[in-house]
């Protein structure tokens, strides 16, 4: 950019490949510099723009907050499609700045990204297709949806439906159908092997901050 100093962002969440795939998407965009991709609670680096994946985090509030109260970042702006827009009115009572839905195209988000570093509040939901295009998350190559994956994911961490739904927002059946659904998918049938699967399929979440180098059971029982 000529005479304007790039926006700096974080992309954060506890997978790598979640991170990467939104570091990907704004990398050629000059108004932008990811400086992080961080798969840990918070970013290591003052940043004017955290850009906040909330795949599979079941303390997405307590990260939040913490980022939101923190004097290092300039604003938090939540890309996701397992946040429920229900949760909204709690998260941008928090300091949440904004909030995209991943079926929203690149030129979106990088909008969004540069309206709240101006100061504004942005809401964009899920367009009518709710097909998700952009980002990538661990399961994505064997065919799990997000929620799918993200199901599958939060299995793995040892949390139990009851917990997946207050998290996600969701009603126990509605887990339970993800679940099942997802198992089908994967080719198993009880939650022990549920869990053997994510292990092996990136689903365990790290807690690394990684600098960013320009160079390159059918009854789903809880």
């Amino acid at each position: 950019m000529t005479g304007t100093r790039a926006i700096t962002v974080s992309v954060v969440n506890d997978y790598p490949v979640v991170v990467h795939g939104v570091h990907n998407m704004l990398s050629s965009d000059p108004r932008f510099e990811v400086i992080e991709v961080a798969t840990s609670t918070t970013p290591d680096n003052p940043v004017d723009v955290v850009l906040f994946d909330a795949f599979a985090k079941i303390d997405r509030e307590d990260a939040l907050a913490t980022m939101v109260a923190d004097p290092r970042y300039g604003r938090v702006l939540i890309y996701s499609d397992t946040v429920d827009p229900r949760q909204l009115t709690s998260f941008f009572g928090m300091g949440v700045a904004g909030y995209v839905s991943k079926t929203v195209d690149s030129d979106d988000l990088a909008d969004a990204i540069v309206q709240v570093h101006r100061g504004e509040s942005v809401t964009k939901l899920a367009t009518g297709t709710c097909d998700v295009t952009n980002g990538d998350w661990p399961g994505r190559l064997a065919g799990l949806s997000e929620r799918e994956a993200e199901m599958i994911a939060l299995i793995t961490q040892g949390t139990t439906n009851q917990d997946i739904a207050a998290t996600c927002f969701l009603s126990i059946n509605s887990v339970k159908s993800y679940i099942r659904s997802a198992y089908r998918k994967i080719g198993v049938t009880r939650r022990s092997q549920a869990v053997l699967w994510g292990i092996t399929h990136g689903m365990v979440p790290t807690t690394a901050a990684v600098e960013v180098d320009d160079s390159h059971s059918p009854q789903a029982r809880g």
